[in-house]
């Protein structure tokens, strides 16, 4: 497959009127909206939010982030291109997949182009909410070292790396360092168990302890929707990682709902179900790229180590990949998300352009 070198690197610096600061992630920015901006794409738009909703406008870019640091390759190739592209519509395709399913709405109220998205203001729980199928990854490296006890989670004896687990099981962790609650490192991204959900419910951000059991519906049911549409274009969904929030309708109720993205091959771990009957797996996810990277640098564990930290930041801010290993990664995650929507993926031919139009023009931002 032929991509094009087109990429979207930056995506902090457009020109949106806004009272707050810009929030970029590592792959994301997040511009929030003047009320006043608001409230007119909410009237001219017709948005199924309230009047006084808050409203953002979301830029995704195509970088590719791995181990927490920012991955470049070599004569310029800042970026996957297409990936951005891909991210977005597949999260879109599951969102909508949820409504239609009854689960719950996203944060996402328009998608006018591959890269940007409308979204409400929701208020995070604080939790990454991580449900897995299969005996992989973090799950297998802490079994491999003779846990059994994992999020408070009792496992059996004689399982086997990438075995299919008998249930999904739910193993959240926190999101950001958490200070102060009782049984919580205050570190992030640390495991946590169905009891601290319960005994921190307001602390992690839950508006009341009965909302514990419907994250954990929406999580599982959302599992299964994905699962069952992945097995019926040949692929397994091993592991993945959702969020959630809170955000009023139109009514003004609050209401739990998805956020972030969800599905893609970024926040999750898709294998191909033909190559695994035969005991092979086939990665239609960033881990394929994170075990590339991990046989390309010269200490592999620079990137496990959390306490190497500054040092892989430093490391990875110098280091150029071959062009191959990220255009691998576009391949990869084009294909299968054609594979999820059903057809090609649209990739933006000039992003930056075509999203300081899309401002001006048709959303009188800028």
């Amino acid at each position: 497959m032929v991509v094009s070198l087109q990429f979207l690197e930056r995506n902090d610096d457009f020109n949106i009127p806004s009272n707050e600061a810009v929030h970029s992630g590592k792959v994301r920015s997040v511009y929030w909206l003047r009320p006043e901006d608001s409230r007119r794409l909410i009237e001219s738009r017709n948005y199924p939010v309230s009047r006084d909703a808050e409203l953002a406008i979301l830029i995704v870019s195509d970088r590719l982030s791995a181990f927490d640091c920012i991955w470049r390759a070599e004569d310029g190739l800042n970026g996957v291109p297409g990936k951005g592209a891909a991210l977005n519509a597949v999260s879109e395709a599951w969102f909508e997949a949820f409504a239609n399913a009854g689960l719950a709405r996203s944060h996402i109220l328009e998608a006018p182009h591959p890269l940007v998205w409308v979204v409400q203001r929701a208020k995070p729980v604080g939790i990454e909410a991580i449900a897995r199928q299969y005996i992989t990854g973090s799950l297998w490296r802490a079994y491999e070292k003779g846990e059994r006890l994992f999020c408070g989670i009792d496992l059996p004896n004689d399982l086997m790396e990438n075995q299919r687990l008998e249930e999904v099981l739910i193993t959240p962790s926190s999101k950001g360092v958490l200070a102060g609650l009782e049984g919580i490192p205050a570190i992030d991204d640390v495991n946590i168990t169905r009891a601290d959900l319960e005994r921190h419910w307001s602390d992690l951000g839950f508006e009341q302890s009965a909302d514990i059991d419907q994250y954990e519906r929406l999580l599982r049911e959302g599992f299964a929707v994905i699962a069952d549409r992945l097995d019926k274009v040949g692929q397994l969904f091993v592991d993945t990682k959702f969020e959630f929030g809170y955000a009023t309708n139109a009514m003004g109720t609050s209401e739990l709902i998805y956020m972030d993205e969800v599905g893609t091959p970024d926040s999750s771990r898709i294998w191909n179900a033909s190559a695994y009957s035969q005991g092979h797996i086939l990665e239609n996810s960033k881990e394929g790229f994170r075990q590339a990277l991990l046989s390309w640098v010269p200490d592999r564990e620079l990137l496990l180590d959390k306490q190497r930290m500054p040092e892989r930041e430093a490391y990875a801010s110098k280091a150029r990949l071959p062009q191959n290993m990220l255009l691998d990664v576009s391949r990869t995650y084009l294909d299968i998300a054609a594979q999820i929507i059903g057809a090609p993926i649209a990739v933006p031919v000039d992003p930056r352009e075509e999203i300081k139009e899309l401002l001006s023009v048709e959303l009188g931002l800028i």
